[in-house]
């Protein structure tokens, strides 16, 4: 079975002048890269460069300007219900401030019985899954009666894997995740994220401003500069 890729063909983005009928300036243009499952691309980009807001067309949040986005060969635009139903699950999306994804008021128990729950998971199975997941990120059941305030950002972060995982996605895309840790659970996360993927075979599209964490976790590397992304197919040949 060949791999399930997630593909950017010409995507541009365009944000309106408030109270004007003009359009506003260019931050993204034509913009166009594929990552297959298993694989790693890697955006990077000064900030102000639309890095995050490429990271939510990619992911169906935002809707571009002109272009597409493709997954498993259908345009995201073009989708009838179930597959974009389908598309929600496989694509996920993690962004760099865990605490910030997780509700402070709810337990990490009730908040990830709540992901099974709405993906239509039997009751009787959730326990067994979410034990499964965390095992998956390195963390004992016993985070389930604690809340994201009684955790640390790198186990927040880790609880918010866990939770993709539930999922079981194809295609992941990390938006600055290791940015607000420090470099000693910076590491560990990155070798946890590269353990993941192999295990489950997960595609990621890998955002950061960091060159040194570019070039550990990806194949190949799109910079972007003056709104267009260029794409360098290998790590070693990258001016980074």
């Amino acid at each position: 079975m060949s791999p399930v890729s997630l593909r950017a063909e010409h995507v541009s983005k365009r944000f309106p002048r408030q109270g004007r009928r003009e359009p506003g300036p260019l931050l993204l243009e034509k913009v166009t890269f594929s990552v297959n499952q298993g694989e790693t691309f890697g955006i990077m980009g000064a900030s102000g460069t639309g890095k995050t807001t490429l990271a939510k067309i990619l992911a169906g949040l935002e809707p571009p300007s002109s272009g597409a986005v493709t997954y498993a060969g259908r345009a995201l635009n073009s989708m009838d219900r179930n597959t974009r139903t389908r598309f929600r699950r496989r694509v996920q999306l993690m962004f760099q401030n865990p605490e910030g994804s997780l509700n402070p008021r709810k337990r990490i128990g009730r908040s990830l019985k709540e992901i099974l729950r709405l993906a239509g998971s039997p009751a009787e199975a959730h326990r067994d899954r979410i034990v499964w997941a965390l095992k998956q990120v390195g963390l004992a059941d016993e985070v389930l009666e604690r809340r994201p305030s009684q955790l640390s950002g790198g186990q927040n972060q880790r609880v918010v894997l866990a939770r993709v995982l539930l999922l079981e996605p194809e295609f992941l895309i990390l938006d600055e995740p290791t940015s607000s840790l420090d470099i000693a659970v910076r590491a560990q996360l990155l070798h946890l994220l590269k353990s993941v993927q192999e295990r489950h075979r997960i595609g990621y599209i890998f955002i950061s401003h960091d060159p040194d964490v570019v070039r550990f976790m990806a194949d190949c590397i799109g910079v972007i500069e003056g709104c267009t992304l260029k794409v360098w197919a290998k790590m070693g040949t990258v001016p980074i």
